[in-house]
């Protein structure tokens, strides 16, 4: 049985996560307290429920601190266990929270949206490192769905290798374990005949390749990775996030991560999202 625990940052998207989970054939509870996990697996399991997945959250704060010891119980009766973790800048969950109108889970009275949203960030914290941390700032929906079904498609016992273009004007992803800056190769976005294209066209490649050191900077950080992988792989990392950056994410840096997932992509699972390009 495969059992997604599905957790986050308030106005993160967690509901719209869990509502795309159950549209692909999961079993989905929301707000469950991590007590109740186990017996809800066994329930699942009774049923023959292939797939569940289960939303917890800081309102289920008292019991939230049980969860390492859980996932570790479940996983030795044999469940493939995932838990992810959505995240957002607090930019992004004041702008939702103020298009929705709703009040933050965990709004006291005097207290301003961001206070809330700085309290929550505390009491979560540590569980934004025991999971796969997802940035859903800069995410549309659909964008947001085919990203939690990528992290769900691979194998937990393999390190994968997620590999994310972003524009620097709308920010630093906050998943990101490396950050490469590629704002010092020549823009294409200044050629008037490639300003419509993105960092996947071949002209633009060509122009990259041309006129900039990209070739160089990608054997650069080949040879980084190369050499602190084997580190990550002895932690039991599950995943690195590499995130690669230039000014508005459309051109170089979609360039450098498609060339860094094709000479990656023969020894590790490899993951792409290029979060920025449908908002260039």
């Amino acid at each position: 049985m495969l059992l997604v625990v599905l957790s986050g940052v308030s106005g993160s998207g967690k509901s719209l996560a869990l509502k795309s989970l159950e549209d692909a054939g999961f079993f989905c509870v929301d707000n469950l307290p991590a007590e109740l996990i186990s017996p809800l697996a066994d329930y699942a399991l009774a049923r023959n429920e292939p797939k569940v997945a289960i939303g917890a959250d800081a309102r289920a704060q008292e019991s939230l601190g049980h969860l390492p010891e859980i996932v570790e119980r479940q996983r030795a009766l044999g469940t493939d266990v995932r838990v992810i973790f959505l995240d957002a800048t607090d930019e992004s969950l004041v702008r939702r929270f103020a298009e929705t109108r709703r009040p933050h889970p965990l709004a006291v009275d005097g207290q301003s949206i961001e206070q809330s949203i700085a309290r929550e960030r505390r009491l979560l914290a540590w569980l934004a490192e025991f999971g796969q941390r997802l940035d859903t700032s800069g995410l549309t929906p659909p964008q947001l769905r085919t990203s939690v079904r990528d992290i769900l498609a691979v194998d937990p016992l393999r390190l994968t290798l997620s590999f994310q273009s972003f524009g620097y004007k709308t920010g630093v992803p906050l998943d990101a374990d490396f950050v490469f800056d590629a704002r010092f190769l020549a823009n294409p976005h200044y050629d008037p005949a490639l300003r419509p294209l993105t960092g996947r066209d071949a002209r633009v490649a060509a122009f990259l390749e041309r006129e900039t050191e990209a070739v160089e900077f990608v054997d650069d950080i080949e040879r980084f990775l190369l050499k602190w992988l084997a580190k990550f792989q002895m932690e039991q990392r599950a995943s690195i996030n590499v995130a690669i950056g230039c000014t508005g994410g459309c051109h170089r840096s979609v360039y450098v991560t498609e060339k860094l997932a094709e000479r990656f992509k023969a020894e590790y699972q490899v993951v792409v999202r290029h979060r920025d390009l449908e908002q260039g």
